[in-house]
């Protein structure tokens, strides 16, 4: 990983890098909109991570009582296998941790192997599939949970 990097939470003038990755990163992105309604959702928390003076991926998860749940995670196809996604995870895990949260949960593809490994190397285990979650194709979720 890039030495010079940058984690820190999201702010208005950070959307349109993070836009620029959701648009390379998914088949139905985020748009403006959602991503501005999070910065007034009080239990929405997200990090962007900035490296070569632009944004190169961004994760946020919701606060829902004591447990948190991953919204979002994705770094530029460029600075992909870089430990970039690593850097995210532990700085949402980080956040999890200083405000009294018990676990995490995500969704994630079943295809999306790189993803899952990813999770997995934080301790992420799989607890069930949602079927024909995501609406482009019709995919299997991948439920993880990870108790803190």
């Amino acid at each position: 990983m890039s030495a010079d990097y940058m984690l820190r939470p999201m702010c208005r003038e950070d959307l349109d890098g993070m836009l620029d990755v959701e648009h390379r990163s998914f088949s139905i992105p985020w748009t403006k909109g959602m991503f501005e309604d999070e910065l007034f959702n009080p239990n929405a928390y997200y990090l962007v991570l900035k490296a070569d003076g632009r944004i190169v991926g961004y994760g946020g998860l919701w606060k829902i009582l004591d447990e948190g749940h991953i919204t979002n995670v994705a770094v530029h196809p460029d600075y992909r296998r870089h430990g970039f996604g690593k850097a995210l995870i532990q700085g949402l895990i980080d956040f999890a941790n200083t405000n009294g949260l018990v676990a995490l949960t995500l969704e994630v593809r079943v295809s999306n192997a790189p993803a899952i490994a990813l999770y997995e190397s934080f301790g992420f285990r799989s607890q069930g599939k949602r079927k024909r979650y995501y609406p482009d194709n019709h995919e299997d979720a991948l439920i993880m949970w990870l108790n803190l």
